[in-house]
């Protein structure tokens, strides 16, 4: 039941088991969230890698609320970290979406307030521009250069 492979996905994921949680995606997934863009299987199993080794143990992943069936499912996931960047303590509420081909996860879709997660992140530049396409083009930069390079280094 996919419903099982979103659980299975979060429990890898609040356990920092970038591994496990690349076994739950389809080799044909893509993903999408207001910083990260159209990644493909090897990109988003790549940043999840990333990000989990950035956060040196400092990530804490909590979910629930997952509802679905065999060919979708959503769920709330809350992450408390400091991001990277700025040192900057983030509790970010992440809103869900899956969709589901051979029992795996082919579309991963995640929604949050990229403003409210600009000013925890970014602080000030945030608080005053997380609302404009300008920080949020610059943040979605940002990410892709930094996946980029941590592909090339792994």
């Amino acid at each position: 039941m996919s419903k099982h492979t979103l659980e299975k996905f979060y429990r890898a994921f609040k356990a920092h088991d970038a591994k496990k949680m690349a076994e739950c995606y389809h080799p044909d997934a893509t993903f999408n969230d207001p910083a990260f863009q159209n990644l493909n299987y090897q990109e988003v199993t790549a940043m999840w890698a990333m990000l989990i080794e950035r956060s040196n143990g400092n990530l804490e992943i909590t979910f629930d609320s997952i509802v679905g069936d065999n060919e979708m499912a959503q769920c709330t996931w809350e992450a408390d970290y400091k991001f990277s960047k700025t040192g900057n303590e983030v509790h970010n509420i992440i809103h869900a979406t899956m969709e589901f081909k051979d029992d795996l996860i082919v579309k991963h879709t995640d929604h949050f307030d990229f403003w409210r997660w600009s000013r925890m992140a970014l602080g000030l530049p945030g608080a005053l521009l997380g609302w404009t396409p300008f920080l949020k083009a610059k943040v979605q930069k940002m990410a892709r250069t930094s996946l980029d390079k941590y592909m090339e280094e792994h």
